[in-house]
Parts: structure tokens; sequence; C-alpha cells
């Protein structure tokens, strides 16, 4: 197997599902000619031609409606929003069109589209380039919200985002684009929808975690690791739909757990993970369940990001505080 960055596995996905399926197309700003601003979509209007990736205005509610017009009407758009901070213009077609269509044509209708966008922080950007609100859209009934923590990953379930009947939103931790590297498998693989990835077995703490912040767990267990400490590390890959049988089972082996997120806080997913643990393992938990997380607040600019984003040293506080109730 081959070994590559995230973005070269993305690019390589939709290389191969446009060249197996003439219904797939890609719009969006800048996704042709430039390949991207991250240059994900690199060589892929080359290719293919302007007719199927193609060069949008600057207005992230046209590229999100054409989508879904072009999804009703028998095609598989991909549509990408450049930051998930500019997404809020098109929410509006997520919310109100998007993901009601089957419920409001009663079957009559499926919506097969992808959004993809780059979010989260740790690259340094200047604001609305670092927002990290996949709670929103876990809101929104009929969507499926994706994760990805590997380049394997990003490739499987990116293939299985395109295949799927209805709207997936695939948001793509931007931190680790290039940041890390893994083998992905050769040809055709999908990654399921909707089921959790155990990253590490472990007997003392169940940590939670998805995206870029799997790796900052990894890195805290490698600390944690001579002090005897045991991890069983979850990426649930699919925060909507959750994997809500893999934290319950590891939870209840464990009796600890630890939810990690870069989002803010208050109404963040870890609090509806929280909420599960509490209501279907409440009887095997030997401590509180901890948060580490972002805060209540806009992702601060450059010189102070680093004390916004959860870090392994905030990892390891989180877990201490659990191992020593």
């Amino acid at each position: 197997m081959a070994k590559m960055t995230m973005v070269e596995a993305i690019n390589q996905a939709l290389r191969e599902e446009m060249e197996r399926d003439d219904t797939v197309l890609v719009l969006g700003e800048d996704v042709g000619k430039a390949g991207g601003v991250f240059r994900v979509t690199d060589g892929l209007q080359a290719r293919f031609g302007e007719e199927r990736v193609i060069d949008t205005p600057l207005a992230e509610s046209a590229i999100v409606g054409v989508a879904f017009g072009l999804a009703v009407a028998g095609m598989k758009p991909i549509a990408e929003i450049q930051f998930m901070g500019f997404l809020y213009p098109a929410y509006d077609q997520i919310l109100c069109h998007i993901s009601r269509i089957r419920t409001r044509s009663r079957g009559r209708f499926t919506c097969p589209m992808v959004i993809r966008m780059p979010y989260g922080g740790g690259i340094h950007a200047p604001e609305h380039h670092s927002e990290s609100t996949e709670a929103v859209l876990a809101h929104t009934p009929g969507i499926k919200v994706l994760i990805p923590s590997t380049p394997q990953d990003a490739k499987g379930l990116l293939l299985s985002a395109i295949r799927d009947p209805d709207p997936v939103i695939f948001l793509e931790p931007k931190r680790i684009y290039r940041a890390i590297r893994g083998e992905v498998p050769e040809g055709e693989y999908t990654v399921p929808i909707g089921k959790a990835r155990v990253v590490q077995e472990g007997e003392d703490v169940t940590v939670i975690c998805w995206g870029a912040m799997v790796r900052e767990v990894l890195n805290a267990a490698e600390l944690l690791d001579g002090q005897g400490v045991s991890l069983e590390i979850i990426d649930l890959r699919t925060i909507s739909p959750m994997d809500s049988e893999a934290i319950i089972a590891s939870v209840r082996k464990t009796g600890r757990a630890v939810v990690v997120h870069e989002a803010p806080r208050t109404c963040g997913l870890g609090a509806e993970i929280v909420a599960q643990i509490n209501e279907k393992a409440l009887l095997s938990l030997e401590a509180p369940v901890e948060r580490v997380t972002g805060f209540d607040t806009v992702v601060p600019l450059p010189r102070s990001e680093h004390f916004y984003l959860p870090t392994p040293e905030r990892i390891i506080q989180g877990i201490e505080r659990v191992l020593k109730f």
C-alpha cells in the first residue's frame, strides 16, 4: 500500500470515483484551475474538464443551492466550501432544503450530494478560517456528518459519502492535511458510515475523540504509557449518525471516560456524548465524565491559538482527574 497524506488520499478518492461514475462532479471556489486552496482537487479539471470540475463565484449559498438542484435531478455533486467559517450563508440551503427533501417529497426525491470543507484550527489562519462548529451540523436531522482522522479513512469514508443516497457533510481536519502520512489501500474500498474505530485498546480510561484530536490523544497516550496508564481510544469517524454502541461498550469496560474536541465547550458534541453515557452506562462509571475542549470564544488569532486548542498536556490533566476521583 502506498503511503499518502490526507490531501493525496482525498484527491485519489475524487479522481477514482469521477472515473467510475460520470454523474459525479465537483464545484466550488477555485477548485478547478487552482486545484483548491489546499490543492485537494489539484489536476481534476485538467483530467475531467470544466463541465465536471466547475470554478464558481464566491457565493456559498449558490454553490450549495446549485449542488442541491443537481442532486435532485440525478447527478452526484461534490460541493467544496473553502473553509468551514464560510459555510453559514449556505446553512439555509442545508437546513431548509437539502436535509428535508426526502421527507418533504414523501421519499419521491433523494439528495445524493456531498459538501466537503476543511475545518478546525492549528494552522495559524485569520478569522473565520478555524471554525469547528460540527455540533450545529450534527443537530440538523436529515444529513450525515463524517470526519476522518487518517488518510486511509479519508479515502474510504469519502467514497462511502459519494455513494450514499442522502446528503453527507464531509469535514476535513486541515491541521493534519499534510502533517501525517498513512498507508492507503490501492483501488476501491469503503469505510462504513456510522461505525467508530477503536484506535487503541485499553483498560483504565476511554477517550472519545475525532478529527485532528485523535493525533493529540495518541500523543497523550504515549506520554502516559510510561506511567502505566492504559487508554482505550475511540475515533468516532461519524458524528451523525453516532456509534453509541461503541462508546457505551468501551465505557462499561473501563469505567471512566474523557471526551476531547476542539469546538467550544458549551453545547459541543461532548455534551451529547456525556448525556448518552449517563443514560446507558451510569452504573458502570467510577468517576464523572471529563471534557477537554476549546473555550466558549471565537478561535484566537495565530499568536494565541495554542492557548485555545486541546494539547496532550491538557488531555493528560483530564485523564488524571478521572483517575484520581
